[in-house]
């Protein structure tokens, strides 16, 4: 996949999107000192090019009890392609895991886990994540604190 090539312009958009996906393109324009059809032009590119995949809402996780963080890590007992397909397929159907990465280190899979508190993730430890395929191992590692959470961003 080739990558796009993205001016000042291009950076701008996804800056002001990043904070507010929700904006106006007249207030996008204004924001980034372009008129407003040069900068609707933009960001129809910026989508069409993937670059932009898409929008969503920011869900403040105490109000749907999902504040609870817990960083996993998952160790597997099978790490050839088949395995690694059954794992990621089935990672995707644990709602309370909001992120899974393949990592290159000394465990094979890091996730991020939202649940309601320690119990609740001891149940989802105990009931979906230690069953998921190939699991030889895990390792907990709980958030006390949220300093930074935020999406991919652009550099400044």
């Amino acid at each position: 996949m080739a990558q796009t090539k993205l001016d000042s312009f291009d950076h701008a958009i996804l800056r002001e999107l990043a904070v507010d996906g929700r904006m106006s393109v007249t207030e996008l324009a204004n924001r980034i000192g372009l008129t407003k059809s040069p900068a609707q032009a933009r960001l129809r590119r910026l989508e069409k090019e993937g670059v932009i995949v898409g929008y969503r809402a920011l869900i403040d996780p105490h109000h749907i009890d999902a504040a609870h963080i817990a960083f996993v890590e998952i160790k597997l007992s099978d790490t050839r392609e088949l395995a690694l397909c059954a794992f990621n397929e089935a990672v995707r159907n644990v709602p309370e895991i909001e992120e899974c990465h393949l990592i290159a280190g000394s465990f094979d899979y890091l996730l991020k886990v939202r649940s309601r508190d320690i119990a609740s993730y001891r149940r989802v430890l105990a009931e979906h994540i230690s069953n998921l395929p190939h699991v030889t191992s895990t390792s907990t590692h709980v958030v006390m604190e949220a300093v930074k959470e935020t999406g991919a961003q652009p550099p400044l």
